[in-house]
């Protein structure tokens, strides 16, 4: 299977992702964070770098469950971005 490559807005997308969650991390450690949600700290660290812009949703979902950070937030700041890039293309 050839995966295609990810657009500009599919990477800066994943880039705000990596921003969001680290805001929400706070002063916690990346380490106790990546194991409560079950995942390698060198994952979150590639995603709060935008270094891994498509995490998987179960990723995700366990993310924003372990910082407590309602789901629905990273869709409206996705939304909210995507707006601002349709602006600036039309």
């Amino acid at each position: 299977m050839v995966r295609n490559p990810l657009t500009p807005e599919q990477l800066e997308a994943g880039r705000q992702l990596g921003l969001r969650l680290r805001d929400a991390r706070g002063d916690r450690a990346l380490d106790d964070i990546a194991h409560a949600a079950g995942i390698s700290p060198e994952t979150l660290r590639k995603i709060e770098t935008g270094r891994l812009p498509t995490p998987a949703f179960g990723t995700v979902a366990c993310l924003c469950d372990v910082l407590d950070l309602p789901i629905e937030d990273l869709a409206a700041t996705w939304r909210q971005g995507l707006r601002t890039r349709l602006k600036a293309v039309s």
